[in-house]
């Protein structure tokens, strides 16, 4: 049985062999051998493992200059260090539950005919990656700047990528943390994915979602025929964000919900005009107005009786249309003459 003083030397001298700038004496460059590298996935177990031979009178294994066992003593307080084996031909320990502060240089020490010698392994520790901050759902007018942040971490270092999902589906943005829209349009709205990936585990993904406000626009306004008596229909289309408000006016009077046999009925992006019993008075010119708080805009939108002719709602046919026919009467004029 050993001295522990004599021991409690021989493990500090062999600590202070590894300061830089002092070698280690050893006659045989194989001898003792630790493994290579050790890489493990954090919250899984390391195995640390030493040949020796029986030359060898005494044993430690150190994490840089702390003892954490000599021989079979412990000597690390930590629980989760255990030794393995301590034979004639090896001495091995196990860490469990494995962080990331254990990553590190661990050596092998050992003690021949009063020389110490000694072999070192670097312990590897791999992180999953993680999303540990990314911005919050976000809502911009249009034409504003806007920066998505997405920070991440892993071993190792994991790359970062932003990918756009839409109506169109899904297009690759950038390689960054920081994801940057200049001058941000209606059309880059939708969700944004971020995704972290370092190939130690399945990627961490996240989502943000980037509304985008824009005034109305009416993209659908026919006039419509029908007979008196029958049921005439208007609609109106109009795409906004925030949804918009409708509004419907025949000259410069705003009609109103149950009056008269007119139904208005609005719902998300269409709002129709019902008249249930058509009438020659209804016929006419009606103005379809769409709001939100970024703007408004209209359309007239014709209801017309059989035999009349119109062209769908288009001002400039109709003007056209008009020129036409006065260049039409116009020449017959000067041929009569």
């Amino acid at each position: 049985m050993y001295h522990p003083a004599c021991w409690i030397v021989f493990t500090a001298t062999t600590a202070l062999l590894f300061i830089p700038g002092v070698p280690v004496r050893s006659g045989d460059a194989t001898f003792p051998k630790a493994m290579d590298n050790v890489t493990v996935r954090q919250g899984e177990s390391a195995t640390l493992r030493c040949t020796v031979d029986e030359r060898v009178t005494r044993v430690a294994w150190l994490n840089r200059s702390t003892i954490l066992y000599a021989g079979n003593d412990k000597w690390s307080i930590d629980n989760r260090v255990v030794i393995l084996s301590n034979t004639k031909t090896q001495y091995s320990i196990k860490i469990h539950n494995v962080d990331i502060y254990d990553e590190g240089p661990y050596t092998c020490s050992v003690q021949t005919d009063n020389h110490p010698k000694a072999s070192r392994v670097h312990l590897i520790v791999q992180v999953p990656p993680q999303i540990v901050n990314i911005s919050s759902d976000i809502t911009v007018n249009e034409g504003s700047s806007v920066t998505l942040m997405c920070l991440a971490f892993g071993r190792p270092e994991p790359t970062v990528t932003w990918r756009h999902f839409s109506g169109k589906g899904q297009t690759f943005v950038s390689e960054d943390e920081y994801l940057e829209i200049t001058g941000i349009t209606r059309e880059q709205s939708g969700e944004y994915e971020c995704s972290a990936v370092n190939d130690v585990a399945v990627p961490d993904m996240r989502k943000v979602k980037v509304t985008v406000n824009y005034p109305p626009y009416i993209s659908n306004a026919k006039n419509t025929g029908a007979s008196v008596g029958q049921k005439g229909i208007l609609q109106c289309e109009a795409s906004a964000v925030p949804v918009a408000e409708f509004q419907w006016f025949k000259e410069d009077t705003r009609l109103a919900n149950g009056l008269e046999g007119v139904r208005i009925e609005s719902k998300g992006r269409l709002s129709t005009l019902t008249f249930f019993n058509v009438s020659e008075k209804d016929y006419g010119n009606y103005t379809c107005v769409a709001t939100n708080k970024l703007g408004n805009t209209n359309a007239s939108i014709i209801l017309y009786g059989p035999g009349a002719v119109h062209d769908g709602g288009n001002a400039a046919s109709r003007v056209a249309a008009g020129l036409c026919l006065w260049a039409t009467l116009l020449a017959r004029l000067l041929l009569d003459f």
